[in-house]
């Protein structure tokens, strides 16, 4: 197949081409660049694969002198590759190479080898399709694995034996079911099994790097796909348990709850549909977490959840950190809507005070927005009225809350009166009192006692002063 389209495209490839002939070096483009052509998908990540059969190193060192960005070159010797960054494009330079595994290391031992072994060493057949880049054959496509025919087919399909694929590097099974839920493929059944027969092998893989492809198929388009094949292929239950406790429906005298595995991919399919935002996406997933914990029983109200939020926010950190996940602003953020993603709906009720509304906005803050679009991704009935139901109230705290800022200015406010102020009035020292003090004047705000001024405030400061018998100290005693 004629592929010379892909270099009147990019002509930094026929650059490469002519200096890879000068240096007798078969070259070629390969890999996830050469397959998102074929796709005509948009790449995130700008970065093109060249493989030659010999020193991959030195042709990058070659086309970056050429180019004259010779000092851009960054090698590493110990893998044979080298990486030169051309404008917005990161060009990653390697030697064709065989490899071999260990049985408890996925670091493969590596050795020079012909374009073949480099294809057989790559793990789906749509990643190891490879495109001439030399004047003799220049756009031709090598692709001994039908890589072209399994992207029309949309499959994703191991180049050799499977279980052994998989063995060899087991990150291989999250790449397998991240790639199914980024181009919505399937994958072929034998592939499949591969991975339900290797899950185990899972276990040798760093959490960094399976939180990684974790969350790009928490990214994806449809993210609950790529979970149902976590969890059919029993690796969700290795690599997140909190999130398989989820499944499974539990009856009695003929009661029932809702699926919670299956209302949390539906919630998280919710907000992705109106967000790309990664965290909002983990509140999603992290909502319910922990209704299995708190899961109970009464013959007058049926199956309840008492407390799951809080629960579950505190099950948060622990998730983030043995994931590796960033335990910073985003997991608070993650941790905050969970604690409160029950709070909204509690504020339908047309007698609901401005204080309940000011609470909330308060806590919720910046992520108020936020927290209301996870509330109405949580609504997944099948009842279309019930929805439209949820969708109006939801409306009306929205408009309650627009109501409440605009007119109190709530949203991460601090106490007009610091710290400072209260220690120089009163004469006092740093201690639990300013503190004390501190709160009485928010809750003031917040109970709608006083304005969120600083006039009233300092006057209810005087106040509280008074009550608890301070002395306001003056200029001549200062």
């Amino acid at each position: 197949m004629d592929c010379t389209d892909i270099l009147d495209k990019y002509p930094i490839l026929k650059k490469i081409g002519l200096i890879a002939d000068e240096l007798n070096l078969p070259t070629y483009v390969v890999g996830g660049f050469v397959r998102d052509f074929f796709l005509k998908r948009k790449r995130q990540k700008f970065d093109i694969d060249i493989v030659s059969v010999g020193s991959g190193i030195l042709l990058a060192k070659t086309v970056a002198a050429r180019l004259g960005i010779g000092k851009q070159v960054s090698v590493f010797k110990n893998y044979g590759t080298a990486m030169v960054r051309y404008g917005n494009i990161e060009l990653e330079f390697v030697g064709a190479r065989k490899e071999s595994y260990s049985k408890d290391s996925r670091n493969p031992i590596v050795e020079g080898g012909t374009l073949e072994d480099d294809q057989n060493r790559r793990d789906f057949t749509i990643n190891a399709m490879a495109i001439n880049l030399n004047k003799n054959s220049i756009g031709n496509l090598v692709d001994p694995f039908h890589g072209l025919n399994d992207l029309n087919r949309r499959m994703i399909r191991t180049p050799l034996d499977p279980f052994i694929t998989f063995s060899d590097d087991p990150l291989r099974m999250m790449r397998a079911v991240r790639f199914a839920s980024q181009l919505n493929f399937d994958i072929d059944p034998d592939t499949f099994d591969g991975i339900i027969k290797n899950k185990n092998r899972i276990k040798i893989v760093s959490r960094e790097r399976i939180s990684q492809e974790l969350n790009k198929i928490i990214l994806s388009d449809k993210p609950s796909y790529g979970f149902q094949l976590l969890y059919h292929s029993e690796l969700l239950e290795l690599i997140f348990p909190e999130f398989t406790a989820l499944q499974g429906v539990e009856n009695i005298n003929g009661k029932g709850h809702k699926d919670n595995f299956y209302h949390t991919l539906k919630v998280l399919d919710n907000v992705a549909n109106k967000s790309s935002d990664l965290w909002l996406r983990w509140a999603a997933i992290l909502h319910d977490i922990a209704k299995p914990a708190t899961q109970r029983f009464d013959e007058k109200s049926g199956w309840t959840f008492h407390g799951h939020e809080e629960i579950g926010a505190r099950m948060v950190p622990g998730i983030f950190k043995r994931l590796k996940l960033p335990l910073n602003e985003h997991m608070r953020f993650v941790q905050k809507l969970v604690r409160l993603h029950l709070r909204p709906i509690a504020l339908v009720s047309d007698e609901i005070t401005d204080s309940a509304i000011r609470r909330l906005l308060f806590e919720a803050g910046n992520d108020t927005d936020k927290l209301m679009m996870l509330c109405k991704a949580d609504i997944t009935s099948k009842n279309p009225e019930k929805v439209k139901k949820y969708l109006r109230n939801f409306a009306k705290v929205e408009k309650k809350l627009e109501e409440v800022e605009e007119k109190d200015k709530i949203r991460n406010f601090q106490p007009p009166v610091t710290g400072e102020e209260i220690m120089n009035t009163f004469g006092l020292k740093p201690s639990r009192l300013i503190g004390e003090i501190k709160n009485e004047i928010k809750e003031a705000i917040l109970e709608g006692k006083i304005e969120n001024d600083h006039q009233q405030a300092f006057g209810y400061m005087m106040f509280i002063g008074e009550k608890l018998g301070l002395t306001v100290v003056t200029n001549e005693k200062k």
